[in-house]
């Protein structure tokens, strides 16, 4: 099988993906190789992927072992128009492969202030910009690949339009009052003017923010605010978005325009970026109970 996938990064279907998929690739890859790395895949049972999927769960999480079944799944059908494997043969279709419960954590406005209080005292200028821009609900791998070009106004004010790293379409990250003070701020700090196609967020070495670094530098931040055992994320501010602008009366369509994804005709990012939120109940609540109303006419 490494033979296999190694021959298919050197295809040009492998560049055409979007560099957040093939990260999501590699991390999968990262946990099958030594399990399937040696085997031909026409060899593999569905024995040893149900072994595998098991020992993931245990071992590492419900969620990582979902997605390297789900990547096993799409390698496999490479492996067999690479003549590898039969087609439709594949032995993990005969392993359940049960989606674990999807996150449901939520920031609030007035936290999200307290971080970037909290970043700009502490010396993170950059992460402190960066927090009041995912305000547009962007994906926090879009957001650190931001660049000037990017940026634009018309007459409501200013926002950034972008190509999504995971699917290529295009979103527009509108900025707020308070979002555009931050990062001009931000950018007269830095003493000298970033080029139009390099990226705005930095951290303190004046390095462009990295997955990584952004990471460590966030979690930092997080413990300063909110203590050692606060664990939610920097992808939740997406949610949190996602969630203010249905609480105010945002169709699922205005969502899907917002987030850039089709969350008003798929259940699955429904159920990623909508959780159940107790006022979107009650608002059914209230609309059920005119409906009584009605019917009794």
């Amino acid at each position: 099988m490494a033979e296999a996938f190694a021959k298919y990064r050197e295809t040009p279907e492998w560049s055409y993906k979007a560099e957040r998929t093939r990260e999501e690739w590699l991390r999968a890859w990262r946990w099958m190789e030594p399990y399937f790395g040696d085997i031909a895949p026409s060899a593999v049972t569905m024995r040893h992927v149900s072994i595998f999927r098991e020992r993931m769960a245990k071992k590492v999480s419900q969620r990582e072992a979902h997605r390297c079944i789900k990547i096993w799944r799409a390698l496999r059908r490479v492996a067999a128009a690479l003549k590898y494997c039969v087609k439709d043969a594949d032995p993990a279709l005969g392993v359940v492969n049960t989606e674990p419960a999807r996150r449901q954590e939520l920031w609030h406005y007035r936290e999200a202030a307290t971080l970037v209080k909290t970043a700009l005292r502490a010396g993170y200028p950059g992460l402190a910009a960066l927090i009041r821009y995912l305000g547009t609900a962007h994906y926090p791998v879009d957001v650190r690949t931001l660049t000037p070009a990017q940026r634009a106004r018309d007459e409501q004010g200013e926002f950034f339009r972008i190509a999504r790293a995971k699917t290529g379409r295009e979103a527009v990250g509108t900025l707020s009052k308070a979002a555009v003070r931050i990062m001009d701020g931000y950018l007269a700090q830095l003493g000298a003017e970033i080029a139009p196609g390099a990226a705005i967020f930095r951290n303190r070495s004046g390095a462009p923010y990295s997955k990584d670094t952004l990471g460590d530098d966030f979690r930092k931040v997080r413990a300063l605010a909110f203590g050692p055992n606060e664990r939610r994320t920097l992808a939740d501010f997406r949610r949190s978005g996602a969630s203010e602008a249905l609480r105010g009366g945002a169709s699922m369509e205005a969502l899907g325009q917002k987030l850039a994804n089709d969350v008003a005709s798929s259940a699955h990012l429904a159920r990623t970026y909508v959780p159940v939120d107790e006022s979107i109940v009650r608002t059914a609540d209230r609309a059920r109970r005119e409906g009584r109303k009605r019917n009794k006419v």
